[in-house]
């Protein structure tokens, strides 16, 4: 399965999702983070056990949120934040990571880079933000957290390591051959002990607020949306009573 900018394969067990836009840095459209979604869908609907994360490019994995077409709902297609995924994820990160990516790749499970790769969050530099940013305090150390999103300096991957939000440090080049091998180990595991234990670790972890809003806006817009909603409102102006059938 291939879009424009986004590559889908399963092989062994083990689907892997390749950002591909490598003449705007893998900068990510509004249609990228769709397509995103798409294949995660994929994923968790298949009979890939994990899933791995990557980009084409070495020295920018992705240089976040195309501002010339602003990913409005990019949150869609984040792990965790639009959707929930029982099965694991790892994100095989090289070069610059950036923005939206930073939120996109530290919301996977599992986390490789190498060791010229950086985490990069400059919304506070640039003077614009949603706030999704902060989800990330549930997934690194909250001092660490703060700082990077604070003053907008680059978090280096061995200090990214140091403190665990990188599970693996490895040579340049390296990252996805290593991500393909800590994949293979845990799809040979059981995968209903593997999809239970990741679920009720993040469960004990809790949701951050961003995570709550975005849930409950989703849940408001699904029956808004709905087929039911959309007959109520043309049964009132016609004076009769709505029919309802749950969809």
């Amino acid at each position: 399965m291939n879009f424009d900018n986004i590559d889908y394969l399963e092989q062994g067990g083990i689907a892997e999702i390749t950002i591909r836009r490598p003449e705007k840095k893998n900068a990510l459209t509004s249609q990228m983070f769709t397509d995103l979604r798409a294949c995660f869908d994929a994923f968790a609907a298949g009979d890939a056990r994990v899933a791995i994360l990557k980009s084409v490019s070495d020295d920018v994995f992705s240089a976040g949120a195309d501002l010339t077409d602003p990913p409005e709902r990019f949150w869609e297609g984040v792990p965790e934040l639009g959707f929930r995924c029982d099965k694991p994820i790892i994100a095989a990160l090289s070069g610059k990571v950036i923005g939206a990516a930073v939120v996109l790749t530290q919301m996977c499970d599992l986390v490789v880079m190498t060791e010229d790769a950086a985490l990069i969050y400059p919304e506070a530099k640039v003077g614009v933000a949603k706030g999704a940013v902060s989800i990330l305090t549930k997934r690194m150390p909250l001092r660490v957290a703060l700082e990077m999103m604070f003053t907008g300096e680059p978090l280096s991957a061995e200090r990214a390591y140091q403190v665990g939000v990188a599970n693996a440090l490895v040579p340049p080049g390296e990252h996805v051959a290593h991500a393909r091998a800590l994949a293979q180990k845990i799809a040979a595991n059981a995968p209903l002990v593997v999809e239970m234990l990741k679920r009720m670790s993040l469960d004990t972890l809790g949701d951050a607020p961003m995570q709550m809003q975005i849930d409950m806006a989703a849940r408001v817009e699904r029956v808004m949306t709905s087929e039911d909603a959309v007959n109520a409102l043309k049964a009132f102006k016609a004076k009769r009573k709505p029919v309802f059938h749950g969809r």
